[in-house]
């Protein structure tokens, strides 16, 4: 039976990025005899332009019936007038909660012929490969209650909660252990449990958890430290796991270890290991329509699709070579440019990755 792919490549430079991924996805298919069927939907601001919201009620009932979604980005300045309720953000974080993708992984490597464009010293990050597991479902982005009132006094408060679940901990936390047991065998917990109980209960559930994998090595460290350690040393870590809001910010510091936002990919999974799977990087609508984005974090995220949500690890494998033999050849779009490289465009990189690919 047909594995089934919805495809929603959103705004900005979604649909230019993902046009290389799906070249890329008919490569494979052909290569590895694959048997996937590929959908189409609307999500963001061309989903507002179309449907007048965000993520509508067909998408939304293509994404429950597919296997995996391959997204792009959304948002752009033309939206920005438009309420809170209706942004095109409102699309992805619909579809998070709907689907209930609460593991998302976002792994954070440094390809050897990238460590020039790192922000850190090359002998710091040569060889970096992390994989953050951030919950992605709850804590204090969603937790109630929230918003702004007015005081007594006629002074503005806003508040927000953070609330976690025993239930939502363990679930995550058991993501984080069964990629570190397939990994280097080391997970770092993160949290606050020094100043807020709520990350008390967090490592209280994290510590309970690892007693069914004693093949692990579990560790501690406070989010503060943690970001500073990403900086000063970040190969000390294999998997980080951590809850919502501190793992937006760790991921995106671990990004920019990499040389560029650009090359990264993610992965969202529910209980059933159906994902939605989207580079890292945003709709960037400055460079729009002129061929310049860089599709690699599209593709990687294909890879990421095949490997977690169809295990086609060999076809996942193949494709982050191609992307690594392409780096080899000294192909580069303008975030990843240096010195001596050839400067090419979004086709053409694509076009490189798939020739990899069938000419391995």
């Amino acid at each position: 039976m047909s594995k089934q792919i919805l495809c929603l490549p959103g705004d900005g430079i979604g649909p230019e990025i993902m046009a290389e991924a799906l070249k890329v996805l008919d490569a494979a298919k052909l290569r590895f005899g694959l048997d996937i069927e590929v959908s189409h939907g609307l999500v963001g601001g061309a989903a507002i332009d179309h449907h007048s919201v965000p993520l509508s009620d067909e998408t939304l009932a293509l994404a429950r019936n597919s296997d995996a979604i391959l997204f792009g980005a959304v948002g752009g300045p033309k939206w920005d007038d438009q309420p809170m309720a209706n942004r095109p953000e409102k699309g992805l974080l619909q579809l998070r909660s709907e689907l209930d993708l609460f593991a998302n992984l976002r792994p954070a490597i440094l390809f050897p012929q990238l460590a020039e464009a790192s922000s850190l010293k090359p002998e710091l990050v040569a060889g970096l490969d992390i994989l953050i597991v951030r919950e992605l479902t709850g804590g204090i982005y969603f937790g109630e209650p929230r918003g702004i009132r007015t005081l007594e006094n006629g002074e503005r408060e806003g508040y927000n909660t953070y609330v976690y679940r025993e239930s939502e901990v363990r679930r995550i936390a058991k993501v984080a252990f069964e990629a570190a047991r397939k990994r280097g065998g080391r997970l770092c917990s993160v949290d606050k449990s020094n100043v807020l109980e709520v990350t008390g209960l967090w490592r209280e559930v994290v510590i309970a958890e690892s007693a069914g994998y004693n093949d692990v090595e579990l560790s501690h460290m406070y989010v503060d430290n943690a970001a500073m350690q990403l900086v000063r040393a970040p190969k000390q870590f294999d998997v980080m796991v951590t809850g919502n809001m501190f793992g937006d910010i760790l991921s995106d510091c671990a990004a920019m270890l990499t040389g560029s936002i650009g090359m990264l990919p993610s992965a969202s999974l529910n209980e059933k290991n159906q994902g939605m799977y989207e580079p890292v990087h945003g709709s960037a609508p400055d460079i729009a329509g002129e061929n310049k984005a860089n599709p690699l974090a599209q593709i990687l995220s294909l890879a990421m699709l095949l490997r977690y949500s169809f295990g086609e690890g060999i076809a996942a494998d193949a494709i982050e070579k191609a992307v690594s033999d392409v780096l080899g050849k000294g192909y580069r779009t303008g975030d990843i440019a240096s010195e001596g490289c050839q400067l090419v465009a979004t086709v053409e990189m694509g076009d490189a990755v798939v020739d990899c690919l069938l000419n391995a």
